[in-house]
């Protein structure tokens, strides 16, 4: 009976462990993708049906050359205000891991389209699994290609896999193999 108990103690710490390791991916706009919108409250709607935390990943799916997506300061998200950017990535589609907790704002910096509501707020929380954050500076985001001229267009690809999808997976095989050895033993 107690090396049942230990079992299951020790499930319930690789449970507790792996609910931390887990990120989610969030699509913006789900299969929209980060377009001009139909309505002025299309982000804001969709950034409170969701919950962001630290090592989430955010993917704005638009087609290189004619959408980008730029992180900004709140003044320069209210202003549509693009230059200084805290980030900027012009790929499409373009993976943006949170790593602070806060605030955080998103535009996209192609003519007028920030100023037709192609702007996203949201509110990343701290988890109680993530780490304090750290005084390192993150390395700075790999600079992209040239960019195509503005007329053509690009087909965009295929969204990429979801590896938060595989983690889980991988996660739940390991424990169920750990669970069915240590009943063998």
């Amino acid at each position: 009976m107690a090396r049942y108990m230990g079992v299951i103690g020790c499930l319930l710490v690789v449970a507790v462990l792996l609910h931390g390791a887990i990120a989610d991916t969030h699509v913006v706009l789900d299969n929209l993708g980060w377009i001009i919108p139909s309505s002025n409250g299309a982000y804001s709607t969709w950034a409170t049906s969701n919950d962001f935390e630290i090592g989430d990943v955010l993917v704005f799916k638009f087609a290189t050359g004619q959408h980008d997506v730029a992180e900004v300061t709140k003044a320069n998200y209210d202003s549509c205000n693009s230059a200084s950017p805290l980030l900027s990535q012009t790929n499409g589609p373009a993976n943006v891991t949170l790593q602070t907790s806060g605030d955080h704002y998103y535009i996209c910096t192609f003519g007028t389209h920030c100023r037709m509501g192609q702007k996203l707020a949201i509110t990343v929380e701290s988890s109680s699994d993530s780490p304090p954050p750290s005084n390192t500076p993150s390395a700075p985001s790999q600079p992209s290609g040239p960019s195509p001229p503005r007329g053509s267009t690009t087909p965009s690809g295929p969204s990429p896999p979801n590896s938060a999808s595989s983690v889980t997976v991988g996660g739940l095989i390991s424990v169920l193999l750990s669970t069915a050895i240590a009943f063998l033993f």
